[in-house]
Parts: structure tokens; C-alpha cells; sequence
């Protein structure tokens, strides 16, 4: 007589139509506001952010929010609404600081426990586009032991952070302490942001220092730690998003590029060795989607396999998305080596996202600690 299967929770892959309204509106915002010149124009100037395009996304969108509990302002959404902005995002290499303050650092908020006094007061103003704060960690950092918690010296934060992603754009600073965490002002005495020259232009790097600056303490150290832990969890989720965004756009491109490009009077994309490649990536790409999309949904239903959910997606997305920039790049022959196509901006992002929250094999390595193996 064999064993009855026990019933599971099988992850919920597939679009709401909520989820597909979110990304008309989402898609619509960009194709109006960040088109390819506007987006080269500004990765030019140094300035890669736009403003107005933010307080669009975030206020006007509600996008900042999703993650935010209404009752603080925010649209009570989840991690898959996120998602789906997240792909939109990287689908046009939108220079924005959402991954980082909309997911990262509201995750860590949230994380706290039951948000009151100046947490609660953030998440608001954060939700409602007013402010941006930014976790202040290496963007490569994967797990919590891989920071090096800023000091507290007769209550004034000291420490620097080097690699924080979207630091120049942050109004508010959380800073992991030996203490606990702090929320620092960016504009704060004290508090130095110095841009770095980073590969990714359309995600500017810093380095963080802070010279005796005064802080708002809003956890001890204990809870810190998995506030942070938690909040690296939804950006490693999440970045498999807008790694998905990035190659369905290379993708999408390339195809399109190739059915228009003749040679030999012949579309390029006809060619036998051609069409072998990009089938390859599509199903890349397809498989990237489900291991995006169930890594979203772990972190949506706070299941206890989200874990392995974000190590899968992250150990897997990464190279998608850097496998099909450099397609794209080199299926467009010499047009893709020229700085006006946005090829090269997508390569950039595909390389910088592919250690950011930890590389592919440090997450193949986090797969193999949790899943256990049947004896032979």
C-alpha cells in the first residue's frame, strides 16, 4: 500500500490582472519619461536620476508603496507587485533607486516588528514618495556577516561604507552599528557621500563616511541583524526581477534586430547558427522567469522556502541576464559596440547586477546548505 502524497502550496506563477495593469502603467511612465536618448543624455551628464520621473514612479504610481501597509500610507501590496515594477525597471535600465529604497530598505524597516514612532513615520514618508532611504551596505554584500558595522561613540555614528548602491540619491541613510541600526540624515553634519566610478552608470556606487554624525536608534543590534538579513533576502529576490527584465529586453531587441538586418538578401535571423543561439536564449529566458517569479512569491507568502527561492533565482538569473547582454552585443554586429545603442548599457547592468546580494556561486553554495539530499 503506498504512502498518501501530502498536499503542498504549489507557487502561483502566473500575472494577476493587477499585476499586468501595474506594468501597463509602469511601462507607459518610462516609454514617456526614459526613452533611449534621455537615458544616454543622462548617463552623459553624471546625473543619472531624474526627479521627476521618481516622483512620478514613486508618489504618482504609488510605486515607492507597494510594500508599505496601508494603514502607514503605502498600497498594502507584495513582493510580486514589486516584482513586476522591478522588471519594467530592468527591461529599460531605469536609473532609479527602487530595488534599493522601495524593496531593500522598506523590508529592513518592516522587519523591525510592528512599525511605531519614527519607523512608522519613514515607512509613511517613504511610501508617499517624500523620501528615499537607502540601506547603507556593499551592494555586493549577500548576508549580514558581510558588513562591517559602522561604530557609536558617545552616541554619534562613526564608520565608512564603501560600494552603496543609490547613496547619492538617499535622504536618509540606515546604518547597520555595533549598537544597532541607525537612521542617519544624508545631509546631516558629518555624513560625507562620494560618488565612485562604477561600471553600471545607470546605478551609481558610493563610498558612505560618517565622522561623529548624529543618528535616530532604531533597534538594538540583535534585531538589526535580522531586520538586515531580511532585507538582503528581498533584494536577492527581487534583483532576479530585474535581471529577467534585463534579458527580456536583450532578447526582444536582438530578434527584432536580426529580422530586420539583411545580408546576402537574406534576414541575418534566418541563418540557421542564428536562429540555434537566440532559441537557446528564449528558453533561458523562460525558465528565468519562473525562477524570478517563484522566488517573488516565496518572499510574498513569507514562505519558509523563500530561502532556497532567492538562492535558486539568484543562482540562475544572474547569467541569464549577462548571457543574453552579450548576445545582443554581438548579434548586432558593430552597431552594438557603439555608445548610442543602449546594448552596452544593459551588458553593464547584467555584469554590476551579478554580484550584487551576493554572487551566482555563493547562492549555488546557500542551494546546496538547504536542500538535503536523499541517501543512496
Amino acid at each position: 500500500m503506498t504512502a498518501p502524497i501530502e498536499e503542498t502550496d504549489v507557487p502561483d506563477l502566473l500575472y494577476s490582472e493587477a499585476e499586468e495593469d501595474l506594468r501597463a502603467a509602469v511601462r507607459a511612465l518610462l516609454t514617456d519619461r526614459s526613452d533611449v536618448p534621455a537615458l544616454l543624455a543622462r548617463a552623459e551628464s553624471g546625473t543619472p536620476y531624474d526627479p521627476e520621473l521618481w516622483q512620478a514612479l514613486a508618489g504618482g504610481i504609488g510605486g515607492a508603496g507597494l510594500l508599505v501597509p496601508e494603514r502607514l500610507g503605502g498600497q498594502g501590496a507584495s513582493h510580486r507587485e514589486a516584482a513586476v515594477v522591478l522588471e519594467e525597471l530592468g527591461r529599460g535600465v531605469t536609473p532609479a533607486p527602487y530595488l534599493t529604497g522601495a524593496v531593500v530598505a522598506v523590508q529592513t524597516l518592516l522587519a523591525l516588528g510592528e512599525p511605531a514612532g519614527p519607523v512608522a513615520a519613514l515607512l509613511g514618508e517613504i511610501a508617499e514618495g517624500r523620501r528615499v532611504a537607502v540601506l547603507a551596505v556593499p551592494f555586493a554584500a549577500a548576508t549580514p556577516d558581510a558588513i562591517r558595522p559602522a561604530a557609536v561613540v558617545a552616541g554619534r555614528v562613526e564608520g565608512s561604507v564603501s560600494g552603496v548602491a543609490d547613496a547619492v540619491a538617499a535622504d536618509v541613510l540606515l546604518m547597520p552599528t555595533t549598537d544597532g541600526l541607525y537612521a542617519v540624515e544624508a545631509d546631516a553634519e558629518g555624513v560625507a557621500v562620494a560618488p565612485l566610478v562604477s561600471l553600471d552608470l545607470t546605478r551609481p556606487l558610493a563610498t558612505v563616511t560618517l565622522t561623529g554624525a548624529a543618528g535616530t536608534r532604531l533597534a538594538d543590534g540583535a534585531a538589526a541583524v535580522g531586520a538586515v538579513r531580511r532585507g538582503l533576502l528581498a533584494g536577492a529576490g527581487l534583483l532576479a526581477s530585474e535581471q529577467l527584465g534585463v534579458a527580456e529586453w536583450c532578447l526582444a531587441e536582438t530578434v527584432r534586430h536580426t529580422r530586420e538586418r539583411h545580408q546576402f538578401n537574406r534576414p541575418v535571423g534566418s541563418f540557421q547558427a542564428l536562429k540555434h543561439r537566440m532559441a537557446q536564449l528564449w528558453l533561458e529566458v523562460v525558465s528565468a522567469r519562473a525562477a524570478a517569479r517563484n522566488a517573488a512569491d516565496a518572499l510574498a507568502t513569507d514562505s519558509p522556502e523563500a530561502p532556497l527561492a532567492v538562492a535558486v533565482a539568484q543562482a540562475y538569473c544572474s547569467g541569464v541576464a549577462v548571457h543574453a547582454a552579450q548576445e545582443c552585443v554581438q548579434l548586432h554586429g558593430g552597431i552594438g559596440m557603439t555608445w548610442e545603442h543602449p546594448a552596452h548599457l544593459y551588458l553593464k547592468r547584467a555584469k554590476a547586477d551579478s554580484i550584487a546580494y551576493g554572487t551566482a556561486g555563493r547562492h549555488r553554495e546557500t542551494v546546496a546548505a538547504l536542500v538535503e539530499l536523499p541517501a543512496p
